[in-house]
């Protein structure tokens, strides 16, 4: 008797692809842990900084690890990251995806000027840095930051009760954003 025949879905081959690298990564990932609970605390390795594609730094408890978050940087750090994510709005995401603003879908040209705007975008920017990489997020990647990210982050950002319900075409307006008492968690403690 021969053997029957199989019709392989499309996308199946992809699919195992991603598999096959999001299980890549977890072994990784495994590994690292594995290996960091053998050494003490708050020390890693120089594999694993050499692995990370950075040199072993001396005193280096003051380094962030990942990109940290914008708003909880200060200058020149906050300086450096807010005009690459300048860069990235103006040259992928702007002309890539945001159509003519209207009444209905709001966009300032001063973005960087909005508090919110910006924390909003920064965290969609790592998202996308993250997602992108198919060596850790597979080829599904792209697929889950539009779906999860960026369609969520322009829905807040351009409606009409988001950070730029003030500007219009002609205007730019800040101050109604602007909180009076900045949160405790963002202020420092005076010496």
């Amino acid at each position: 008797m021969p053997d029957p025949e199989f019709e392989v879905p499309v996308g199946v081959f992809q699919d195992i692809e991603d598999l096959k690298a999001q299980i890549a990564a977890l072994n990784a990932l495994v590994k690292a842990l594995t290996e960091g609970a053998n050494s003490e605390l708050g020390e890693a390795s120089a594999d694993d900084e050499e692995d990370a594609g950075g040199e072993p730094e001396e005193g280096g408890d003051d380094q962030w690890q990942f990109p940290p978050f914008i708003l909880l940087l200060d200058p020149p750090q906050y300086d450096d990251e807010l005009r690459a994510l300048i860069e990235w709005v103006e040259g992928v995401l702007v002309p890539g995806y945001l159509a003519e603003p209207s009444a209905d879908a709001r966009w300032c040209h001063l973005w960087f000027e909005h508090p919110v705007a910006i924390a909003r975008l920064h965290a969609l920017w790592l998202a996308w840095q993250e997602l992108t990489d198919p060596a850790t997020c597979g080829y599904t990647g792209p697929s889950v930051w539009h779906r999860d990210h960026l369609d969520p982050c322009i829905r807040e950002l351009r409606a009409s009760t988001g950070p730029f319900a003030g500007c219009t075409k002609g205007e730019h307006q800040i101050d109604h954003r602007m909180p009076g008492i900045v949160p405790s968690a963002w202020s420092r403690a005076e010496d």
